[in-house]
Formats: C-alpha cells, structure tokens, sequence
C-alpha cells in the first residue's frame, strides 16, 4: 500500500478560494506574472473568475502583450459560464470592436445579463446606454432603475447621472434640490463629473446657496481628474474671488482627499 503512504504525505491541495486571494493580493501589488501564474491552471479546470482575469490582463496588457484575441477568447469562457464580471468585460470588447466585431447589440444583452446578477459597473454602464439612447432604444425609466441599483453598490457615475436625472427633468419632476444631493454623493467619492456638476450649482445658487469659493474647490477637484465640463465654470467663478478667497480655493482643492461619504 505504497500510494496510501504516499498520498498521506503530500501536501493538501490549497483551495481555490484561498489561491483566487493568494492571485489578487499578487495583482494588487502589480506582479501580475505571478497573479497568471496561478490563475492559469485554475482557468484551465474551468474556474471562471480565473478565465476573467486572464481575459482582463490580456485586455488591459497586464503581465502579458495586450492582445484583444486573446482576451476576447478568455472572456468568452468566462462569460458563458454565467460569470457576471466575464459578461461585463465581454461586453465592453464588443462595445469597444477590439479582439470581435462591434455589435453593441450583443454589448447591451451582455451587460443586462451582468447588471440582473447585481454586478454594479454592469448597472452603471446599461443605464447609460439606456439613457444615451444611441446604441439601444432609449427607456428613462430603465435608466434611472439601473441607475439606482448601480448607486446602491457605491458606483459615483451612476450617482451623478441621477443628478442629472432630476436636473433635467428626466422621468422624474424637476428637483434641483435632489439633483444636488445625488451629484454631492458622487463628488465626494471622487467623480469628476459630478464634482463639476457641484462646482457648478455652488456657482449658480441652483438646489445650493451660492458660494464662489466652495465652487471653486469642487472644479479644481474636477478639472484634475479630467472633468471638460469644469472648465466653462473656471473663468466665471473665479472673476468673483479676491486673490485671498481664491487662494483658499486652491489650498482647500489640493488638500488630501478625505475619506468617502457613505451616505
């Protein structure tokens, strides 16, 4: 009974669990050599995260030449064995045309399955596209429900596309009020467009009262993080600072960011 023998001394095998969370702290460090290294045999028995991941790195060209082909061939292993984020990242490469076809059909079908198993990004993504209307029939009332679901989960574009929801009159009854507390939320978490769409309403006393230099240290936080709205609101705001006010908009802009609101 030689094998018995042998098999009491191997080492247990680590679960999967336990090595899917050995490959993600390793991705979270950026070695991604190591995180495929162990995703890879996983991928091949058929663990899905793992395929995604594989197909993500291959995407994004993390650890790997970036490849759209092979990214797509992973991802549509992930995606079919019914793994949400597979389906959204599948999604996105038929949105985008890289690695298949364009056919923001197949796209839209893609992201709803991820956004019905509750994957937020999914949820975000299809209420804009639902919203949009250039890709897919427009539905507001679509748009706004997955929009909440999406702002449920913590996602600050979704937040600030509510906003603009209730700015716009969109389904909803015109609320500046609303719109304001929804574009805060997501300002606070570090969106660029709803920190502009603050900055803004600061500036125009719109569900806010009027203060330039509370305007302008949310379009300051808006401009650096990339936000092209910000900057028709610069110019006007800042013609009503003194030098001083001004200033302390600039230091309370760059001042480290505070932790995310919850609310």
């Amino acid at each position: 009974m030689r094998w018995l023998d042998r098999l009491a001394r191997r080492p247990a095998e680590t679960p999967v669990a336990a090595r899917m969370t050995e490959a993600l702290e390793a991705a979270r460090r950026g070695d991604h050599a190591l995180a495929l290294s162990i995703w890879e045999p996983l991928a091949h028995r058929g663990v899905a995260r793992a395929q995604n991941n594989i197909g993500a790195c291959f995407a994004a060209g993390l650890g790997v030449e970036r490849d759209a082909e092979m990214a797509f061939r992973w991802l549509a292993l992930a995606a079919g064995a019914g793994d949400p984020v597979g389906q959204r990242n599948l999604a996105s490469l038929y949105f985008r045309g890289e690695g298949v076809e364009q056919d923001f059909r197949r796209a839209a079908e893609l992201y709803r399955a991820a956004a019905e198993t509750g994957d937020g990004p999914a949820q975000d993504m299809l209420s804009w596209m639902l919203l949009e209307g250039e890709v897919m029939v427009p539905d507001v009332g679509e748009a706004r429900r997955w929009a909440l679901a999406a702002a449920d989960q913590g996602i600050a574009s979704a937040m600030t596309r509510i906003g603009m929801l209730y700015h716009n009159a969109l389904g909803v009854p015109r609320d500046p009020d609303e719109a304001v507390r929804w574009w805060r939320r997501a300002a606070m978490r570090g969106d660029a467009e709803g920190q502009a769409m603050l900055g803004a309403a600061c500036h125009l006393g719109t569900g806010v009262p009027a203060d330039a230099v509370d305007a302008l240290v949310w379009l300051l936080r808006a401009q650096a993080g990339g936000s092209a709205l910000a900057g028709r609101y610069l110019a006007p705001v800042r013609a009503e600072l003194s030098a001083g006010d001004a200033a302390e908009a600039e230091r309370r802009a760059a001042a480290p960011w505070p932790e995310a609101a919850s609310s």
